[in-house]
Parts: C-alpha cells; sequence; structure tokens
C-alpha cells in the first residue's frame, strides 16, 4: 500500500551492506580510564589514560587527550599529549600539536612541524625481512630548529 516490495528489498540491502562497518571507541573529553585498556577497532581519545591501550587498528589521540603509559597499536595519530612507550606497527603521524616524550618503536614515522618530540626512536621495517632498523634519540621542541640527536643504522 506505501510502496513496492522492491524498494523494501533494496533498502534492507542497503542496511545489511553498511551495519558491516568497522565501529569507532571515543574517550571524551572529561573521561579518566586508569588500568588497560583492549580494543578490536580504532579509538579516539580526548580524555585521559593512565596505563596501558592495546589496540588492534589505529588509536587517534586528540588535541586535548592525554596518554601516560604505554600504547600497542597498528597504526596512530597523535595530536595530544603522550608520555611513555608506543608501539606503532605501521605509521605513526605525529601532529603540530603533540607533545611526545618517550619511547618509540614504529615501522614509518611522520613528524609536523611545531610538535614537541623528545623520543628515543627506533624504526623497523618488518616488511623487508632483511632486518633492517634505524634508532635515534631525537629531541625537538621549536619549529625554527632542525631536530638534533644520534641516530644509527643497523643493515
Amino acid at each position: 500500500m506505501f510502496g513496492s516490495s522492491k524498494n523494501t528489498e533494496d533498502s534492507s540491502k542497503t542496511t545489511t551492506t553498511t551495519s558491516t562497518s568497522g565501529g569507532l571507541n571515543a574517550l571524551v573529553k572529561g573521561t579518566t580510564v586508569e588500568g588497560t585498556l583492549r580494543c578490536d577497532s580504532d579509538i579516539r581519545v580526548d580524555g585521559t589514560i593512565k596505563g596501558k591501550l592495546i589496540c588492534k587498528a589505529k588509536v587517534i589521540l586528540g588535541p586535548t587527550g592525554q596518554i601516560e603509559g604505554e600504547i600497542t597499536c597498528q597504526n596512530a595519530v597523535i595530536e595530544g599529549k603522550f608520555k611513555g612507550i608506543l608501539t606503532v606497527k605501521e605509521l605513526l603521524n605525529i601532529r603540530e600539536t603533540a607533545d611526545v616524550d618517550g619511547e618509540i618503536s614504529t615501522g614509518k614515522l611522520l613528524v609536523q612541524s611545531g610538535a614537541k618530540f623528545n623520543v628515543s626512536c627506533k624504526m623497523d621495517n618488518g616488511a623487508s625481512g632483511n632486518g633492517s632498523s634505524k634508532s635515534a634519540d631525537i629531541t625537538t621542541n621549536d619549529t625554527s630548529k632542525i631536530a638534533t640527536g644520534k641516530a644509527t643504522a643497523n643493515n
């Protein structure tokens, strides 16, 4: 009476395909978590975490977000404040508003101008299979200066 059954079937097919997309977890500003947090899908943190974050997908630390502790994830975008140990399997993107202090291990690293970046960094390209890795102690707090530090490459 209100429409053909074809339209109903088409809309149910559309609903089914869109509902299979992955979810996004979020910790909003004003939320504090202490302890270990595990997630299978992406997570955005605009609040505070003190402890461990283990994520099988992407971690986004927003400009108001703070994490003190340990992060293990596939990819990460850091815009807020991080202090601790950060292990990223693929790409770590440090944005200009970030304040990062600690030890980092990542496959690829992108640091934008303006970021506070005081870390010991190990880059390992596991895809090549030849065991090549690079490590560096890097400190940069001023956008007008080039990052200084000692870098070593092991091939």
